[in-house]
């Protein structure tokens, strides 16, 4: 396999024939593209405190609105009223509610320094209480454009709730608010669209987001696989490790399951099929690799940057917390792939057919460069918000430089467009959950609702910890994941927190984790069915083997919660202790779950004993690696012994099963 061959997918499945995203022409494909540029100044103004473009970025409130009025429209050009509209044009009642919702914003960019000085979100005169209304209809109708019909009945609801709260049952009971003032407090105060989720896109994400679509525009993705290739290709079960590898890497730059599953599936599961996995397992393994790929730092999903807001913490300590977690998750997926293929003897690529390292490396070295920078501006400067301006000019400098991947005129509008796709889409769930935590807020429920599922679980830890991972599956499902995140963080991190005594970090990402579960575990497993759509598989055998194989990230959200050492909140003896028998407990798990032990063999060698060793093994391996003590009844000490008296013996029967198994070379 040549560069050129490793880097070519084949033309099958379009993201946009699954996200259902419009094909724009003419103007209309210069408005995402315009606005996506004056995007990027105004932010650069502001960040930068550059005053250059005081009319916008003096007042912080006024630049939060614009960046509302720029990009939430675009998602009546972009997405379409309803499945059976049109795909390649846009239709005259878009174009109109498109300029509807260009005016509705504008109104509040104008009026932002009115809303602050005179306290408009207490009390508005009646245009801007009209007008107020008009936003909040148009961004639940964004909402369902870009998120979904199921988001967007929870947005809609959730934000009446105010107006009914006094009557609701017990639990849910909360301070009623009239239609009026309902509407201003979404609109205008800091709690509602322009809220928490709002400002940490505006300060962070903006940024990363621009650094990832430069980093593929710029051929980051194809470098990449090459690269995997080249390292991979050829070893056992090669092509399938590759996924691992590359979607691990492009995480970083797309933040997204879907558009991971469509960058590197396309190569990396025909290339599966080829050495002898069949087309649901290759599906899985590229879905399990590009859910892991987005919890992968050092720049995960938007979520991550929100979480950093909510928190209070720098976004460099998320990101070094996810380390072990993700290092565990892969480390897991890697194993059972390896097991999978010494089991069932699947060979890699031949080398002839793999890019070469040095070739590749000549060709992409600067990617490498890139990220050392921006994880050196991160973790030891402390430069957030702008780190990824100064990583995403160095790329393009070099990038323009040399002339592998040189852009043209086309490459800088195609980045735009691109660029304009994905914050129109985050820009439209973000003020959308900024409706339901509003509507929390303004009743008063966000803080009694922690007290109530503290009682709900009897104060029991475990079971507040179980309802919390439910939750956030569940929502999961309806929602995306940012969504999921951000109610839950309103709703069910202070129950954790205060309830149970966790630390705040680890509850944080315990429920992103769940969140993420989602695109994996059928009935829903967006992620999976993706890729089953790349290789030809059926859906639901797809969502299947994806959950057994990325089997390891159900329970490592118990284990950092449980003992925050994992994500380096403790001492250092405590942190090695910890992670050493967390990866050894991995080990046995995944090696268990493929039927397949590095350094034993084949579990399988004995029929009867098979099922048996496996379940042991899987046991004892939980059990090694759950910390003991705090919530869990037993001590770490006990919990090793137990693990032990598992784990020995298993091993003990499998070695001798496959000793049994193997001709006497004297016989012979």
């Amino acid at each position: 396999m040549s560069s050129t061959q490793a880097s070519t997918p084949p033309e099958t499945v379009k993201p946009e024939q699954i996200s259902g995203i419009r094909t724009l022409s003419g103007f209309w494909l210069w408005v995402p593209r315009l606005a996506t540029v004056a995007l990027t100044l105004f932010t650069l103004d502001y960040l930068f405190n550059l005053q250059l473009i005081n009319i916008i970025t003096q007042v912080e409130s006024q630049f939060f609105y614009t960046v509302v009025a720029l990009m939430l429209p675009l998602v009546f050009l972009l997405w379409p009223m309803h499945r059976f509209s049109t795909l390649d044009r846009v239709p005259w009642y878009d174009a109109l509610l498109f300029v509807a919702a260009a005016g509705i914003c504008g109104f509040f960019v104008f009026n932002a320094e009115q809303i602050l000085d005179r306290g408009w979100e207490y009390a508005a005169p009646r245009y801007a209480v009209v007008m107020s209304f008009l936003f909040w209809i148009t961004v639940v109708e964004a909402v369902r454009r870009a998120g979904g019909l199921p988001i967007a009945i929870i947005v809609g609801l959730a934000s009446l709730y105010p107006i009914f709260a006094d009557v609701m049952p017990g639990p849910i009971q909360g301070f009623p608010s009239s239609p009026e003032q309902t509407a201003i407090y979404l609109t205008m105060s800091r709690e509602g669209i322009m809220g928490i989720p709002l400002q940490a896109f505006a300060n962070l994400v903006i940024g990363f987001l621009l650094f990832g679509v430069a980093l593929q525009q710029t051929g980051g993705g194809k470098f990449f696989i090459n690269l995997a290739f080249a390292l991979l290709g050829h070893v056992r079960g090669g092509p399938a490790k590759v996924a691992v590898f590359s979607s691990g890497l492009m995480g970083s730059m797309s933040g997204s399951v879907i558009t991971n599953v469509m960058t590197t599936g396309v190569m990396s599961i025909p290339a599966m099929r080829r050495v002898g996995f069949s087309r649901s397992y290759a599906a899985g393994v590229e879905a399990c690799a590009s859910t892991g790929g987005v919890l992968m730092p050092p720049v995960m999903g938007a979520t991550a940057f929100i979480m950093a807001a909510f928190l209070n913490i720098p976004y460099g300590t998320i990101a070094m917390a996810a380390v072990v977690p993700s290092v565990l998750y892969f480390l897991g997926l890697f194993i059972q792939i390896d097991a999978y293929a010494a089991k069932h003897n699947l060979k890699g690529l031949p080398a002839v057919e793999l890019p070469s390292i040095k070739q590749t490396l000549k060709e992409g070295w600067y990617f490498i460069f890139v990220f050392a920078l921006l994880i050196w501006l991160l973790f030891f400067l402390r430069r957030e918000a702008t780190a990824p301006f100064f990583a995403t000019a160095l790329l393009l400098i070099i990038n323009q430089i040399l002339p592998y991947q040189r852009w043209g005129w086309q490459e800088v509008k195609n980045f735009f467009s691109a660029s304009g796709k994905l914050f129109a889409e985050l820009i439209a769930i973000l003020a959308g959950v900024g409706l339901l935590v509003g509507a929390l807020s303004v009743t008063g429920l966000s803080g009694t609702i922690a007290n109530d599922l503290i009682f709900l679980a009897g104060g029991n830890t475990l079971v507040l910890l179980m309802m919390g991972a439910l939750t956030s599956f569940i929502l999961g499902i309806g929602m995306t994941v940012t969504a999921a995140y951000i109610f839950l963080a309103v709703a069910l991190a202070p129950a954790l927190i205060n309830g149970g005594g966790m630390d705040p970090l680890a509850v944080h990402l315990f429920i992103l984790y769940w969140g993420m579960l989602s695109f994996i575990t059928p009935p829903v497993a967006l992620g999976a069915f993706a890729a089953a759509t790349v290789a030809g598989a059926r859906a639901m055998e797809t969502g299947l083997q994806a959950m057994r194989l990325g089997s390891v990230i159900y329970f490592i959200p118990f284990l950092f919660v449980l003992n925050p050492a994992l994500i380096f909140q403790g001492s250092w003896d405590e942190v090695v202790v910890v992670i050493t028998q967390a990866l050894f407990g991995v080990l046995l798990i995944a090696g268990a779950m493929q039927g397949y032990l590095l350094g034993i063999g084949n579990l399988s060698a004995n029929r009867l004993l098979e099922w048996p060793i496996r379940l042991a093994l899987i046991a004892g391996g939980m059990l090694l690696a759950i910390p003991g003590g705090g919530p869990v009844p037993l001590t770490n000490l006990e919990l090793s012994l137990i693990s032990a008296a598992l784990i020995i013996p298993a091993l003990a029967l499998a070695w001798l099963a496959i000793k049994r198994q193997r001709p006497d070379p004297a016989a012979a």
